[in-house]
């Protein structure tokens, strides 16, 4: 089984919403920082947001502040992404991931630093 499995993305209108997920298999999951990247056609894989992992304190680059929101659930072991006000650049594959070696209030955009990748989601958007 793969570690981490990611689900939720599919087809929506510029404006709309989507929550994405990402279940994890380790045994470790509240001591992991958990990420989530995007890669659009032909362009580098890019940090969009991250969470330590007590859920306290979040990270998110600026082109999705104010439209995505972080969030973990320890006990089901998964991480969402919230997306509102979808736009057509968010258009991409969305991976989320896991730091394994954060202390408690870590959080990395260096995606060097992650040990679990999932297998991607597609979200696309329409204008």
């Amino acid at each position: 089984q793969a570690p981490l499995v990611e689900s939720g993305g599919g087809l929506v209108q510029a404006g709309g919403s989507l929550k994405l997920s990402c279940a994890s298999s380790r045994r470790a999951f509240n001591r992991d920082s958990m990420g989530w990247f995007r890669q659009a056609p032909g362009k580098e894989r890019e940090f969009v947001a991250a969470i330590a992992r007590s859920g306290g304190y979040t990270d998110y680059t600026d082109d999705v502040k104010g439209r995505f929101t972080i969030s973990r659930d320890n006990d089901k072991k998964t991480v969402y992404l919230q997306m509102n006000t979808l736009k057509p650049d968010d258009t991409a594959v969305y991976y989320c991931a896991a730091y394994t070696r954060a202390l408690v209030f870590l959080t990395t955009r260096d995606e060097s630093l992650y040990d679990y990748w999932g297998q991607g989601t597609q979200v696309t958007v329409s204008s």
